[in-house]
């Protein structure tokens, strides 16, 4: 792993040092070029990746256009967060299972006041999920569920006997994602990470709650009618983000933009 950008000196000199390739950064390294920004206020980031051709996925999944370096980091942001927000499809497509305590970061999670591990936070207006699954009958830390105040009340209960805790973030059946966002820092949970879909990542953007965008660009091309990384209506104006950081590996590129 080498970082590109913000360029210093110390990069200059590290680069240098450890040659073209690099070499495996610790997870401390990782979560310290990660780390969120201080402050009370709920930060909202995605992680996503996309191959050089816009495709989000490929045959439905994104692990086939992923790597063990964006699975690191995958692995380092859910550590660092507090709740993973996450779309219902993306739950069925990828097989969604709890998030799982890491000894690597026991020590730091506890300092910080968090849980073992984050609580995964599904974001579904019908309720349409197998509640059957580890995600609900086992996870570390109960599985939140956010929904309307117009949910079908059998699914509602279906949900919370399974140990889900239900919470409502809107007024008809779906998802408000600013009320989401409150909802959520409300329960204490202010650091905040999306993992998609792109319905979900495109409802956020168009609603102007994502503060931070980690991509990984994938060195790949799939040409096919891939989905992009996010999805639905398009905003009145593009929203402008600024690049924070760039690491590399193996051509793979880890970008972080927050908003300008």
């Amino acid at each position: 792993m080498r970082r590109l950008f913000p360029v210093t000196d110390v990069t200059d000199e590290t680069a240098a040092a450890e040659g073209a390739a690099g070499r495996e950064w610790s997870l401390a390294e990782l979560a310290a070029a990660y780390a969120y920004p201080e402050g009370p206020a709920p930060w909202l980031r995605g992680n996503m990746v996309s191959t050089l051709d816009g495709a989000a996925q490929h045959e439905g999944r994104s692990q086939p256009i992923s790597c063990p370096a964006d699975m690191r980091v995958f692995g380092v942001l859910r550590a660092l967060a507090d709740a993973v927000v996450v779309g219902a499809e993306t739950v069925r497509q990828e097989g969604y299972r709890p998030a799982r305590a890491r000894a690597g970061f026991a020590a730091a999670r506890e300092a910080a006041g968090q849980g073992p591990a984050p609580a995964i936070a599904v974001v579904s207006a019908s309720l349409d999920l197998d509640f059957s699954l580890p995600l609900f009958s086992s996870p570390l830390v109960p599985t939140l569920v956010l929904t309307g105040a117009g949910a079908d009340p059998e699914r509602v209960a279906a949900a919370e006997k399974a140990g889900a805790r239900v919470v409502v973030a809107g007024e008809g059946a779906g998802v408000d994602p600013a009320r989401a966002v409150h909802a959520l820092a409300e329960l204490g949970h202010t650091r905040l990470l999306t993992e998609g879909g792109p319905r979900l990542l495109g409802q956020l953007i168009a609603a102007d709650v994502l503060d931070e965008l980690c991509l990984t660009v994938s060195p790949m091309l799939t040409a096919g009618e891939a989905q992009r990384i996010a999805g639905g209506p398009s905003v009145t104006l593009p929203r402008r983000f600024t690049l924070s950081s760039m690491l590399e590996e193996d051509g793979f590129l880890f970008t972080r933009y927050r908003r300008a």
